[in-house]
């Protein structure tokens, strides 16, 4: 599954009752140089990421990252978490909207409150950038991601690569996709079926069972796919959509003293000792740094009223059909072959990755 600057204000003590437990926040208020012109505008940017639970990167990686990038250009920000809450995710824009951000970055839980925000923000003049999901029919003024469709063919060369490897004969296949309401995972489900589906169409491989997980809630998806095996004891392969819901799948195989290759995404730390353990065969790595900074350039150019230059992907919202301006990065297939590069990247460090018995494993798989 895509980067001047102001004396800045300190930021007013407008914020509902209770939002620090909405989870977390970050503003950063440095000021660095001027601008001229007497409609300068002062930037101040608010972000609003959807949760922590189905995965981890978006406290590990997004928060810290955007928290970087805004701190860096000088710029105030404030950094908001929904925890999975459509309601929460709402009023933290309501408030964001109130304390007077000139630009809205949001990943959205799902299409009705994302687009409810957007129209709101619409309202104010405030535009809005979908960030790592695209809000389906919300009308965000940009779009910054990853290739999605790229993140899913990933994966799904992944999968063939480790059945391959298995020496695996006909194997059935069982897919365990992202939430039916989020366009991310479509698109991801579109890149591995484009891998996958040719595979079952000639016989090579067998489609087992194919279902989606609401929410990419990852105690459902070990249900899911527990009910997946018991009725389908020959799966010999598992296409997962994240690391989250692919530590569930493997914690069913492990149940059931079996070993078999599941794919995931996120490259979250987990998932890495997972691949380091041999019971994940791949994830991939979305350098959510790259991601922060495309995100916080435009919104910056946006806030000082400019027109933004570095949009130069299109992605068609599959809703209303617009043509929605899009920074598109490209994702890494990691294997156990180049873990490091997500250390490299700083995507995780060493310290967190190569604990306890994972400090051997990490040497042997050539983490510095």
């Amino acid at each position: 599954m895509r980067k001047g600057i102001l004396a800045v204000a300190a930021i007013g003590a407008v914020a509902l009752s209770g939002m620090a437990a909405c989870g977390s926040s970050s503003n950063n208020n440095n000021s660095s140089g001027s601008n001229s012109g007497s409609n300068a505008k002062q930037p101040f940017v608010g972000v609003i990421l959807p949760d922590t639970k189905s995965s981890a990167r978006y406290e590990t990686q997004d928060t810290p990252n955007l928290t970087a990038a805004f701190k860096a250009a000088g710029v105030k920000a404030t950094i908001q978490n929904a925890q999975g809450d459509p309601s929460t995710f709402q009023t933290i824009a309501d408030s964001m909207l109130t304390q007077g951000v000139n630009v809205l970055i949001i990943d959205s839980l799902d299409s009705a409150s994302g687009t409810a925000v957007i129209n709101k923000a619409k309202q104010q003049g405030v535009p809005v950038i979908d960030y790592d999901r695209l809000t389906a029919g919300g009308g965000a003024k940009y779009y910054v991601s990853f290739n999605n469709v790229a993140v899913g063919k990933l994966q799904g060369q992944g999968l063939q690569d480790c059945l391959t490897a298995a020496k695996a004969t006909k194997p059935m296949v069982a897919e365990l996709n992202g939430a039916p309401t989020d366009n991310n995972a479509t698109q991801f489900a579109q890149g591995y079926n484009s891998v996958l589906n040719p595979l079952y169409a000639n016989g090579t491989y067998i489609k087992g069972p194919n279902q989606s997980v609401p929410n990419w809630d990852n105690t459902q998806a070990g249900t899911i796919f527990e009910q997946m095996l018991t009725a389908n004891p020959q799966i010999k392969g598992v296409l997962v959509a994240n690391d989250g819901m692919a530590n569930s799948v493997i914690s069913i195989l492990k149940k059931n003293k079996l070993k078999i290759p599941v794919t995931g995404q996120d490259a979250t730390v987990q998932g890495l000792q997972h691949i380091m353990d041999g019971d994940q065969c791949m994830t991939v790595f979305k350098d959510t740094k790259k991601e922060a900074d495309a995100a916080s350039q435009l919104a910056i150019a946006l806030a000082k009223g400019q027109t933004p230059t570095t949009a130069t992907d299109v992605t068609v919202d599959p809703t209303n059909k617009a043509n929605v301006p899009s920074i598109l990065l490209a994702p890494e297939l990691i294997t156990i072959k180049n873990i490091n590069d997500v250390v490299a990247a700083g995507g995780t460090t060493k310290a967190a990755l190569c604990t306890g018995a994972y400090a051997a494993k990490c040497t042997a798989a050539g983490v510095q």
